[in-house]
């Protein structure tokens, strides 16, 4: 998988997930945007860790439709163009429904489906648009498990990786006669910094049971599955949904 020169922007890439799929791109000579939201000093040792040149950090918030608009605007203005996007960025807000009230639940689902699922829509069509005028390119979008087994405290969260499998899928049919290819990563419960720090001992032991392997995906893992199907070797894979759970949730 050679990514020389290509222009990659990745957005919640300052840890975990995105900040090993920045990695791997530099590694193969991609030349890497990473978008965050605030946490400023990790997007800052992401960065100096990077191998080659020309990388650079985008700070906006992608839950803002106009701030979509912007970052597109600021990436290509930087690049020239736009070759790979990589939706990374989420969040995952508790909401069980017997301990909360309306106003939490309908908050809950608000704030899920902005930086969830429109954020990545809105972010796949402003740089699809530049995409088609460069002859293609491609975008991965990476969902979770979660999408096809539901998440009874964090139904938002389920429903928001759902809807994200189904738009992906669909501007794959959409997009391929334009050379611009899109694909999904569904990763299971990864071992972030970030993930582990919120994790009970209880909790930890659960997860730990539920893969056969008896250990959570190691953000490298993902990264792998992600540069796969950005890769140009892996454009007849467009509309693909790639599990990496370790085979902790199967389905066919």
């Amino acid at each position: 998988m050679d990514f020389k020169d290509k222009k990659i922007l990745i957005t919640g890439g300052s840890r975990g997930i995105g900040k090993a799929t920045a990695t791997a791109f530099a590694k193969r000579g991609g030349v890497v945007g990473i978008n965050y939201r605030s946490q400023t000093n990790e997007a800052l040792k992401t960065l100096k860790e990077l191998e080659g040149t020309g990388h650079k950090l985008f700070q906006y918030d992608i839950a803002d439709k106009a701030a979509s608009q912007d970052l597109i605007a600021d990436f290509i203005d930087t690049y020239g163009t736009i070759d790979i996007l990589i939706n990374n960025a989420g969040i995952s807000i508790s909401h069980d429904f017997d301990n909360i009230n309306f106003e939490e639940w309908a908050s809950a689902w608000k704030d899920t489906l902005q930086t969830n699922l429109f954020a990545a829509a809105n972010l796949s069509f402003l740089a699809s648009k530049q995409m088609i005028k460069t002859g293609g390119g491609h975008i991965v979008n990476v969902s979770s498990r979660g999408a096809f087994r539901g998440e009874p405290t964090k139904p938002a969260y389920g429903a928001s990786k759902a809807a994200l499998n189904a738009m992906s899928q669909s501007l794959a049919k959409k997009l391929a006669p334009y050379n611009v290819f899109v694909g999904v990563v569904a990763p299971g419960f990864t071992e972030t910094d970030m993930g582990s720090k919120t994790l009970t001992d209880i909790e930890r032991q659960n997860l730990l049971r539920e893969s056969p392997f008896k250990r959570m995906a190691q953000p490298e893992e993902v990264a792998h599955a992600i540069l796969f199907l950005a890769s140009k070797e892996a454009s007849y894979c467009s509309g693909t949904i790639i599990d990496v759970n370790g085979a902790s949730y199967l389905r066919s």
